[in-house]
């Protein structure tokens, strides 16, 4: 198929706007440890660990990085068990037109205390003037503290 170049950086420009918004995921992007093996000093989970739970050991810190600039900051169930680590980072992307939601949303948490704490971010925009249907309209990742 030949396209011209305005159709092909229109196609382009679809593909990318769609991609951020249509990825919901099956898995974490970071692994749990196998038994036994000491917890990593950091995780980060995106999108593909969606409605999944990652399990970590105290003092252990948790980022969220979701790839759109309209993702909220995230938020914990439990912060006695999962607390913010200070404030949540937005960096959109230099090449992205305007509106387009292009970049990533941030927010670390440390696991503080055993228990469990859900993680949750929500958007309800998925593109320059594109309501985000109801099943990309939430995020969350459920973190199990161990002591």
């Amino acid at each position: 198929m030949n396209l011209s170049r305005p159709a092909a950086l229109a196609l382009a420009a679809a593909l990318i706007t769609l991609t951020g918004c249509a990825s919901t995921g099956t898995g974490p992007s970071a692994t749990a440890p196998a038994p036994g093996a000491p917890s990593p000093a950091a995780v980060t989970v995106d999108e593909h660990a969606d409605r999944t739970t990652v399990k970590v050991a105290v003092g252990t810190t948790v980022t969220l990085a979701l790839h759109s600039t309209y993702w909220s900051a995230a938020t914990s169930s439990t912060p006695d068990v999962a607390t913010p680590d200070g404030t949540p980072t937005t960096v959109p992307s230099p090449s992205c037109r305007p509106g387009g939601g292009c970049g990533t949303v941030s927010t670390s948490f440390t696991a503080h205390a055993p228990g469990t704490a859900r993680l949750t971010a929500t958007r309800t925009t998925c593109g320059e003037a594109r309501e985000c249907p109801p099943e990309q309209r939430s995020y969350q990742v459920t973190v199990e503290v161990t002591g």
